[in-house]
Formats: structure tokens, C-alpha cells, sequence
């Protein structure tokens, strides 16, 4: 039976790092909403499901989602292993894809490239190419990653620990550590990032304040030439135009 692929992207407007980022502008949307244009062009997708906390401060996001036409899931704020879980439960995921919406131009062939791999494995696992694994030389936060429902069902099952609770990642592999959780358990792979952009190096979260704006930059440079620019429009432009400013 074919396998039903979800991804499910967390966005919450009380970051402790930089508080109300998920509605920063971005070439004159939220940045949650240019999230979402980007993943809704992925062509391996089943459903995009936006899973925010279940709080009146995060009320804007669920208009967000829903004027983005993509499905919203309110959940725990702080659990989120509870809140996928729930999300991937209520959508019917086979396949949980996870995306944080601090990553704001995920690249949809990637996502697409991940899934592709993640679906030919004949085992159960944990997939990603959202940053470097086993030298993958992946830019940091163009792709996604991918994990079994199942896998996920008994983290949320087992695992008490605070840190794991609220890093979904943590139940599986460690990028800090560079280690998986348990391999036995739930094998850790990833596929070589192509050629044409090879680059580590290039950090495409936004978590600080200096973040946003290089991303803000970013955006107000690409967008209104190409709205549907690409990960080597955005090297060209890191490479060749981007102003470091003051």
C-alpha cells in the first residue's frame, strides 16, 4: 500500500530567541506564509499540515494557515512530541515529515529528494537533508526530514526526558553530537547534496534578530525578481551581492 506523506512544520509566535518571528515580514508576508508557498510547490507530498500551539497568542497563525490553504493543527505548546504526534494522528501520516518554520526558504526539490529516499528504504528509519549528516554537505535548512509514524508513536510513548519532549529531533539523531539516538532502533540516513550547491558553510535559519535581517535582505533582494527563486539564486546572490550592513 502506497504510504501516506505528511509534512508537519512548527511554527508558535513565543519564541524564547526572538519572540513573534513566525509574522516577521518577508517581501511584504509573514515569514510562516512564504513557508508555506514554498512547500505547497512539493510534488511528493500528500498533505501540509501547520501545527501551532493551542493559545490565543497563536491564533494568528491558525488564520495564517487557513488563508494558506493548508490544513492547521493547535496542539501542546511546549511537548512537541505530543503535538506531532497528535498532528500526525489527526492527518493520517504513514510518514511524518518535520520542518520548523524558523527555516524560511526550504528548497521543495529537496524535500521532494528526501522523501523520494526516505520512501525507497526498506526499513523503518529517520531521514533527513535539513543540515549535514555523514558529511552530506548540505546547506543548513533547505530540506526536511522524514521519520515513520511508528517510530514516532513509541518516542511519544517512552520518552519522558524535557529535552526530547521538545525537540522532536532528539528522539532520533542529534546534529550537535553528530550521533543517532539508536541506530538499531531507528537507522539514520541521508542522501549527498548535488554539486551545484555544496555549501555547509551557508546558514538559512532565522532564529536571532541578525539572522532575520540577512534573511529579510535575502528575501527583498530574490522575491520580487523571482518568487519562486531557487537555492542557487540565493549562493549567487550570498556570493556576489549580499551587503554585510554597519
Amino acid at each position: 500500500m502506497k504510504k501516506r506523506v505528511v509534512l508537519i512544520i512548527q511554527a508558535r509566535m513565543g519564541s524564547s530567541r526572538l519572540p513573534g518571528k513566525s509574522m516577521m515580514d518577508l517581501a511584504g508576508a509573514p515569514l510562516v506564509s512564504r513557508i508555506l508557498e514554498r512547500v505547497k510547490r512539493c510534488n511528493r507530498l500528500d498533505d501540509i499540515v501547520l501545527a501551532i500551539p493551542d493559545t490565543e497568542k497563536d491564533s494568528v497563525l491558525k488564520f495564517l494557515g487557513e488563508q494558506s490553504g493548508v490544513k492547521v493543527f493547535a496542539g501542546s505548546e511546549s511537548d512537541l512530541v505530543e503535538r506531532y504526534y497528535q498532528a500526525a494522528l489527526w492527518s493520517k501520516a504513514d510518514i511524518v515529515g518535520r520542518l520548523p518554520a524558523d527555516n524560511a526558504t526550504p528548497e521543495p526539490s529537496e524535500i521532494d529528494r528526501i522523501v523520494d529516499h526516505h520512501l525507497s528504504l526498506s526499513h523503518k528509519g529517520f531521514s533527513s537533508n535539513l543540515s549535514v549528516i555523514d558529511n552530506s554537505e548540505y546547506p543548513d535548512g533547505i530540506g526536511a526530514e522524514m521519520f515513520d509514524f511508528s517510530l514516532l508513536a513509541e518516542a511519544w510513548e517512552k520518552n519522558t526526558n524535557p529535552a526530547q519532549r521538545e525537540h522532536v529531533h532528539l528522539n532520533f539523531y542529534n546534529y550537535s553530537t553528530s550521533q543517532p539516538v539508536d541506530s538499531s532502533w531507528c537507522p539514520i540516513s541521508t542522501v549527498k547534496c548535488p554539486e551545484e550547491f555544496r555549501r555547509p558553510d551557508l546558514i538559512l535559519d532565522v532564529n536571532t534578530q541578525e539572522q532575520y535581517e540577512f534573511m529579510k535582505q535575502l528575501y527583498e533582494s530574490l522575491y520580487p525578481i523571482n518568487p519562486n527563486f531557487s537555492i542557487t539564486d540565493i549562493i549567487d546572490w550570498y556570493d556576489n551581492k549580499y551587503q554585510i550592513e554597519g
